[in-house]
């Protein structure tokens, strides 16, 4: 009898830390957490220029950055708080998904492509960005940056956990070209690596090779590919299986598609100068991204975005 009472306190224990923290109960969305809090975490990469990096005062800016922080907002509305505080947190290629699954952070507002193998893991917002997998080497590397073939035996760094690492390990394997695939942690290693020598090329995301290279201090020695080796949509990462903040993300997106703010957002980032430095990126919004905003998805098939 004794230990039946102890283990129906135990019960009734347990009940009450789940309705006092809602967040904590089986099936609640991140918005009970949210709403409890009064916070809301956004990760973001440091150095994934355009879409995410820091400005003179170390703060986070980025075309993705001013999505998230405008869907902050709705979220703020949706939930009728009086303040809602927004955390940043940093992140990597090979941190981000595991810091959104443990609750660390509620959203990643970087540059993640989505692809159908992370759906097992996350969400993602209809797509924001479509970007191209390309590769980039020095001019004076004796390498075809349209040609993985060019760089047989030879290394190419791409960034950790990231799908352009994916890619260029498929085309390696694929082909038999005995490419040393060199892991990075972020977009300003994976350059490094190649300025320094130590890698032959990079394979990145055109957007993120083009404002790397632009931004560096010899860009006239670099050659940026434009055979695409995989098109890679990007979104807004979100918690899985949460339906109800999945939902109000979403709607936030799509409503800044159709009232034209990240088409705005979109020019101050990749057609004006940006800061810290003034960097003017001229790269217009490509077909596949227009067609994309026309139709908004969150497909992580490439082909839907031919």
């Amino acid at each position: 009898m004794k230990a039946t009472v102890i283990k129906t306190l135990a019960t009734a224990i347990a009940a009450a830390c789940l309705v006092s923290n809602p967040a904590l109960a089986q099936g609640a969305s991140r918005l009970d957490k949210i709403r409890e809090s009064g916070s809301i975490s956004l990760g973001y990469p440091e150095t994934s220029v355009p879409f995410a990096y820091l400005d003179d005062n170390q703060k986070p800016i980025g075309y993705t950055v001013e999505i998230c922080e405008h869907v902050v907002q709705a979220i703020k509305t949706a939930l009728k708080l009086p303040k809602l505080e927004t955390r940043y947190a940093p992140i990597t290629s090979a941190t981000r998904l595991q810091l959104l699954a443990n609750g660390t952070i509620d959203l990643e507002c970087g540059n993640t492509t989505n692809n159908l193998e992370r759906h097992k893991l996350v969400a993602f917002s209809p797509t924001i960005f479509v970007a191209q997998v390309v590769l980039v080497a020095r001019k004076d590397g004796g390498v075809d940056v349209n040609d993985p073939a060019s760089f047989r035996g030879k290394a190419i760094a791409a960034q950790a956990g990231g799908q352009t690492f994916k890619v260029i390990t498929l085309i390696n394997a694929k082909n038999n070209l005995g490419i040393t695939v060199v892991p990075a942690k972020d977009t300003a290693e994976t350059f490094l690596m190649l300025s320094s020598g130590r890698a032959a090329g990079t394979a990145n995301d055109d957007g993120l090779a083009y404002a790397t290279v632009a931004s560096s201090r010899t860009p006239d020695d670099f050659l940026i590919g434009s055979k695409s080796l995989e098109l890679a949509p990007y979104g807004i990462v979100e918690p899985k299986d949460d339906p109800a903040f999945k939902k109000v993300v979403d709607d936030a997106v799509i409503d800044l598609i159709k009232n034209g703010r990240i088409a705005a957002l979109y020019d101050k980032y990749f057609n004006s100068p940006i800061p810290p430095h003034g960097l003017n990126l001229k790269f217009p919004m490509s077909a596949a991204l227009k067609r994309a905003l026309a139709n908004p998805t969150d497909s992580g098939d490439p082909a839907v975005y031919e």
